[in-house]
């Protein structure tokens, strides 16, 4: 499986045959590489609907007919813009082809473009086997060991630039509390609120704890 990383919080999952794209975040992302017409989709995750994670899902919904997974409350406005959405909420998940996808906790606020206010989460993706968790936008807390303590996680992508989330010290920490066995960044250098020092976390990662830190730019893939 690859993950190509689609900038922000951004990624997409492949195996050639099935598309998972997350947060898809590229147009008004400065530091995107790629447009809304060039990614594949066969399904679409958001972890809530702040306009830098919202992004271009319904755009892309409409192009490729991939349905969109969604907290309950923004599930149901993406639905009202003619696309196929799935609603389910905190502890729920919901099963696909490829796998599945599971709502969990993260510490934040979320309102959608439209203003529908909703709770903000976490995604375990379960993706052929390959378990991947999204942090989403998130502070640090101590629940987040709950994870993966009950599921071994291949792949965590976490948030690190500070400001609106944890910040790469911070992420150090979740890091340690996952323990996954390999992190990928996210949510840095965007805009200037949330530049940081993506080498340096990864460092302290690798210092620090038992993960292997992946430093993705814009449109790199990594092989999992």
């Amino acid at each position: 499986m690859d993950i190509r990383f689609l900038g922000h919080s951004g990624f997409q999952l492949t195996d050639g045959d099935d598309h998972v794209i997350v947060d898809p975040f590229l147009t008004g992302n400065p530091l995107a590489t790629l447009d809304a017409d060039d990614v594949d989709a066969t399904t679409i995750l958001l972890t809530h609907g702040h306009r830098d994670h919202y992004g271009d899902s319904v755009a892309i919904a409409r192009r490729t007919g991939a349905p969109v997974a969604a907290i309950h409350e923004l599930a149901q406005e993406i639905g009202g813009e003619g696309v196929e959405a799935i609603g389910f909420n905190l502890g729920g998940t919901v099963r696909f082809e490829w796998g599945s996808a599971k709502l969990v906790p993260a510490w934040h606020t979320a309102v959608s473009p439209k203003g529908t206010v909703h709770a903000p989460a976490g995604l375990l993706i379960d993706f052929k086997g390959t378990i991947v968790y999204h942090l989403g936008d998130t502070c640090l807390f101590y629940d987040l060991q709950l994870v993966g303590r009950r599921t071994p996680i291949d792949v965590a992508l976490v948030c690190i630039g500070g400001h609106f989330t944890m910040d790469r010290f911070d992420a150090v920490d979740a890091v340690d509390l996952i323990r996954p066995t390999t992190v990928i960044p996210c949510h840095y250098d965007t805009f200037p609120p949330v530049r940081t020092d993506a080498q340096a976390f990864r460092a302290d990662v690798e210092t620090k704890t038992s993960a292997r830190c992946v430093v993705l730019e814009p449109g790199q893939r990594h092989t999992v």
